[in-house]
This record gives structure tokens, sequence and C-alpha cells, in this order.
């Protein structure tokens, strides 16, 4: 039983290591996993600031983050003041090199 699991064990190791090997190739690109998942760590912070501020809409606030640490704001608010305060959030996110601003005032 023992030499069995140690031989599944080798086997699945043998198996992700051309995965481990492709990760750690750096940010190179979107297609990278570990890029991805820093992106999406980025943009998943972001969001969870947006939706603790009472001011932020964050339902209407779309965050895109790039594989440079680029942030891309999009969506609607009701007013300047969320526009502002969502941008800022952004800004003060660990990880964020810079920030778009498309976020528009929602017609009433």
């Amino acid at each position: 039983m023992k030499t069995r699991f140690a031989a599944t064990c080798f086997l699945l190791g043998a198996f992700l290591l051309p995965v481990a090997v492709h990760a750690a190739d750096g940010d190179k690109d979107r297609s990278s996993p570990k890029v991805f998942v820093k992106d999406s760590v980025i943009t998943t912070k972001i969001k969870t600031k947006l939706a603790e501020e009472k001011l932020v809409s964050a339902v209407k606030i779309s965050v895109d983050t790039d594989n440079k640490g680029m942030v891309v704001l999009s969506g609607t608010a009701k007013t300047q003041a969320e526009i502002d305060k969502a941008g800022a959030i952004a800004r003060a996110t660990e990880g964020v090199v810079s920030v778009q601003n498309d976020i528009k005032i929602a017609a009433q």
C-alpha cells in the first residue's frame, strides 16, 4: 500500500514539473498562471475595498488589471465624488502602478 502511494506521488510530481517550470519563467505575459493570479489578486483587493466603502457603488464599477499593474476602472457611479473615491482606492492598493479611471456618472 505504501509503495503504491509513493509511486502515485512520484508520477503526479513528474507530471506537474513542467507546470512549475513554466510558472517560474516570470511575468512575461498573461498566459502565465503566476501573472494571471497576481493580476486577479490586485483586482480582488480593489473590488473588496470598493465593496467596503459605503460611498462607492461597487456593483456598477468594473476593475481590470493588466500584467504590469495598470488598473482600468470602468462603469457608472452616482456622483463625481464616487468616481474620485474609486480612483483613490485603486491607487492606494498594493501592486498598482497606474490607474486609468473611465467611470462615468450615471444618468438619473
